[in-house]
């Protein structure tokens, strides 16, 4: 965008002016603080923490694990043995729980 350097620049009294005007135009105007947004849509959107689901199903369908998976004794998670980085004793850690 090109500047006009040359153009008269208004001070900072005729700025503050022309925002006051513009305010109290907005402040006439009775829609400007309306929010076109269904509250009851909105707050079905939030899961708010320690929410009662004991009313939910579960959706998924849950496999136990495989014969080529293992639980990583630092993250809990069911890894592939592909991702297998030490063994120590009973104990298995997956590639991000060894580094």
């Amino acid at each position: 965008m090109a500047t006009d350097y040359d153009a008269p620049r208004k001070s900072d009294e005729e700025m503050s002016e022309d925002s006051i005007e513009e305010l109290k135009t907005r402040r006439n105007d009775k829609n400007s603080g309306k929010v076109d947004e269904d509250e009851v849509e909105a707050a079905e959107a939030f899961e708010l923490p320690g929410a009662d689901l004991s009313h939910e199903e579960l959706t998924v369908r849950v496999l136990p694990r495989q014969s080529d998976e293992f639980t990583c004794a630092g993250c809990f998670l069911v890894r592939h043995r592909s991702q297998l980085a030490e063994q120590k004793g009973d104990a298995t850690y997956c590639v991000d729980c060894a580094g």
